[in-house]
């Protein structure tokens, strides 16, 4: 048995909801990612809100944002959504390909910004230890608030989610997508 991807015609129900899991504006068919959550129509209308509020109406900076996604996926070695944001998001949110790069072979300190390196220290706390430090939890109160600290966890927990599946699946990356730097 292998996860499998919806594939076209779309029911007229799985069209409108590709559309609107889309980028606006975006031009290319509609990711695997998308046509593996169409699978559970139900299921995927009900996470939707969250991780359009995650991406598309959180708190935190997009570079954050960018960052701590970067840092998940290239842990739990989803290439597939890794490569898509550093596409798609990363160079809108201002994310250097230096910094991409560190996300998969870096550790904290081999970012430039101390910001930076604390939340790349707070994705892998979460992905190790499922929580965050009192240590990593104060140092993140000194720069953001409780509510974008909540966000960082959430977001971090939505793309383990995210990455389970995408390897679960074994899916490959978009032709178009970056793939993990050397």
């Amino acid at each position: 048995m292998t996860l499998a991807p919806m594939e076209p015609p779309y029911p007229p129900e799985v069209a409108r909801f590709l559309e609107k899991w889309m980028p606006p504006g975006f031009d290319a068919p509609p990711l695997a990612l998308f046509r593996l959550l169409a699978v559970h129509e139900d299921l995927c209308d009900r996470v939707r809100p969250m991780a359009s509020g995650l991406l598309n109406h959180g708190l935190l900076p997009a570079a954050d944002r960018e960052l701590l996604i970067a840092r998940v996926t290239a842990r739990l070695d989803a290439e597939y959504e890794w490569g898509i944001h550093a596409v798609v998001q990363a160079p809108i949110a201002g994310l250097s390909a230096a910094v991409l790069r560190a996300s998969v072979h870096g550790g904290p300190d081999d970012f430039p910004d101390p910001v930076q390196g604390l939340l790349v220290r707070a994705a892998d706390e979460l992905l190790d230890d499922g929580r965050l430090s009192a240590t990593v939890l104060d140092e993140l109160a000194a720069v953001r608030s409780s509510a974008q600290i909540i966000e960082i966890v959430l977001l971090c927990g939505w793309y383990r989610t995210l990455a389970t599946l995408i390897r679960s699946a074994d899916l490959p990356p978009e032709e178009w997508a970056a793939r993990f730097p050397s």
